[in-house]
């Protein structure tokens, strides 16, 4: 509740009193909030009509925290967040989201994201049954946890938990993935033993913020739907047009899907050819620079690993690379994830021994073979200390690679590892919460945080980028 106490005033000065106690600053520095703020609406003249007095400042009453706004009218001033220990953060985050400085609050707690300069923020204990599938970052700082059954744990920037969002029929979940903030995409398994039924597999949209579905992607030959367990998720780029699944169905319906992510119609299919097993994928990527999308099977779900580059423009196969054929090595390296690097000209490789290897995309065949090397393995040493065996020997413990700001991100074991510099040196490694919860299994990077989800009691830890100091 905002309320004119006295006419606006032509010095500048404005007087607030925010539930009893008195503030007195500048117009400009309410200004500096924004038009689309309440504070710099309130000074605007295209919205606030009180007529001008010379008798003293505007005076206006806001039944609002006091304590929050001092924090907000100090953040206005000087660009830095500093909140007294007695200030319970959620509490001035309900009131930024009043004022309309919640964005403002994020920017200055957290910092752009830098990999060398992470820090842990928080580990949250999940409560969900059942093992830790995967975890993506939300576009506006929040994330998701899949946890392998039908529900999907989502988290706001604040690390609150929302309501779950559960699949179509409570079918199994294998992926998930952000269309943008409000909106998310679940990718289920088809039910066997239910021909003619709503099985519940296949890719739904619903609403981040409470859980309900928007649509379903349906996947249809001859105007016939058909029944799909759907495999990895991915939409292209930041418009996020369209939504990719890679999809396995009872008869014929192996490979890669295409929708309109506004309507959810089907927009394309592209079958799987003989050896190349895309509708097994557990990897999808837009790759902006080529517009193509890049689809990994990955061993151990493959008896060998492939990765292929595919142009929706006219269903073909732009690139390809595949281990099989190739010569063994004595340890018998498996490629078990693969990731695009920004330069649109490189995807990296890493293996169950957790090498790095590099993947020239303007080459293909015998002449693209991976170039290995083992400098990964040198994270596990930073700082000294013996490196920690996995966990585990399921996948779910395998490394798992990032690209994000022309840096490279690797899990190894229970840390992070972090790759800088065109030839994408080891310059940090991110080790630490999660308690006992266990080697990693996956993680993400999106909205200024990394996500790392742990193999064992559904523990995730948030890290983030301290901001830059003022002076």
């Amino acid at each position: 509740m905002c309320t004119p106490t006295s006419p606006t005033s032509g010095r500048g000065r404005v007087r607030l009193n925010v539930g009893g106690r008195v503030f007195e600053t500048t117009a400009a520095t309410l200004a500096a909030a924004g038009r689309d703020t309440m504070l710099g609406a309130m000074i605007d003249a295209s919205w606030n009509s009180t007529p001008h007095s010379p008798a003293g400042p505007a005076e206006y009453f806001i039944d609002r925290d006091p304590s929050s706004f001092a924090v907000l009218l100090d953040l206005l001033r000087t660009g830095a967040l500093h909140v007294p220990p007695g200030l319970p953060e959620p509490t001035l985050y309900r009131e930024a989201l009043y004022y309309g400085l919640l964005d403002r609050v994020r920017a200055a707690r957290v910092g752009d994201f830098d990999g060398d300069r992470l820090r842990l923020a928080a580990s949250v204990a999940g409560r969900a049954a059942g093992d830790p599938t995967a975890v993506r970052a939300a576009p506006d700082g929040g994330c998701c946890v899949a946890h392998g059954g039908a529900a999907v744990r989502v988290y706001n920037w604040m690390l609150e938990e929302r309501r779950p969002v559960y699949s179509l029929s409570h079918a199994p979940v294998n992926d998930v993935a952000y269309l943008n903030a409000a909106t998310l995409l679940l990718a289920a398994r088809d039910r066997p033993g239910h021909h003619g039924k709503d099985t519940g597999g296949g890719v739904a949209a619903f609403c981040a913020l409470n859980g309900k579905p928007r649509h379903r992607f349906r996947v249809a030959h001859g105007r016939e739907p058909r029944s799909f367990t759907a495999g990895a998720l991915a939409v292209d780029g930041a418009g996020s047009t369209r939504v990719f699944a890679s999809c396995k169905g009872r008869l014929n319906e192996y490979g890669v899907a295409v929708w309109d992510a506004d309507t959810g119609e089907q927009a394309g299919f592209l079958y799987e050819p003989p050896g190349c097993a895309l509708g097994d994928a557990e990897r999808l990527q837009w790759v902006d620079d080529t517009s193509t999308l890049m689809v990994a099977t990955m061993f151990p779900r493959a008896d060998s690993s492939s990765i292929t580059l595919l142009d929706f423009r006219d269903r073909s196969i732009a690139w390809s690379w595949s281990e099989a054929g190739t010569p063994a090595s004595l340890e018998e390296k498996r490629a078990v994830d693969a990731v695009a690097m920004e330069d649109g000209r490189t995807v990296c490789v890493v293996n169950q021994y957790d090498d790095l290897g590099f993947l020239d995309l303007r080459k293909s065949g015998a002449a693209g073979g991976v170039r290995w090397r083992s400098r990964s393995k040198l994270a596990a040493m930073v700082g000294g200390g013996k490196k920690k065996e996995k966990a585990c020997g399921e996948e779910a413990c395998y490394p798992k690679l990032a690209a994000h700001g022309g840096q490279l991100f690797a899990s190894t074991g229970d840390a992070i590892s972090v790759f800088s510099g065109p030839d994408y040196v080891l310059t940090s490694t991110l080790r630490g919460g999660g308690g006992d919860g266990g080697a990693i299994c996956d993680f993400s990077i999106g909205g200024d945080r990394l996500f790392v989800l742990h193999s064992e009691e559904n523990v995730f830890d948030v890290w983030e980028t301290p901001p830059l100091p003022i002076i």
